[in-house]
């Protein structure tokens, strides 16, 4: 008869005056919402390396257009029209990566020279051509590689979603 008795007090007190008395609350064991701990944020996600090659992505489309010009469908553009926009491209892309990623070459000689085989970590060298059994000693130099000896990428803020390397525009007339 006592939990009837409460049910309706409550009903009536809710119906009435919009909350439950205090008595109420401390006989049914609840706890006032203001008296809940708010559970604190969940921490912010921890970045990838898949973060920041997005945002290098996103860096070289912000500067150099990058994407815009590799999503393009060139083959209705001449070869001079393609070559002028190219142009542009590679020097405000080349500014861009020099100004976050330090590179050097990982054999630092002469294309089309002779240069020997590094010692070390075999994945340095990719051997083309007629490649003998074994580690070969050396060969002429076709592609000189490149090593990241430093990235400096800006701290990501201001986007939830990283996944968007460039973000649409609209002009306001």
């Amino acid at each position: 008869m006592h939990r009837l008795a409460i049910a309706f007090r409550s009903f009536f007190a809710l119906i009435f005056d919009g909350f439950l008395p205090v008595d109420l609350i401390t006989e049914l064991g609840l706890v006032e919402k203001s008296a809940i701990p708010k559970p604190a944020p969940p921490p912010p996600p921890a970045p990838t390396a898949a973060d920041g090659a997005l945002q290098l992505l996103g860096i070289l489309q912000r500067d150099g257009r990058l994407l815009d010009f590799l999503m393009e469908d060139i083959a209705s553009y001449s070869d001079d029209q393609v070559g002028a926009a190219v142009r542009g491209l590679h020097g405000q892309s080349r500014e861009s990566l020099d100004r976050y990623v330090k590179l050097q070459p990982v054999i630092d000689g002469v294309e089309g020279t002779f240069a020997k085989t590094p010692a070390g970590d075999p994945g340095l060298v990719k051997f083309i051509g007629n490649v003998p059994a074994g580690t070969p000693k050396g060969g002429t130099l076709r592609h000189r590689g490149w090593r990241a000896m430093s990235i400096q990428l800006p701290p990501i803020a201001g986007r939830s979603d990283v996944t968007v390397v460039a973000p649409a525009e609209i002009e306001i007339e």
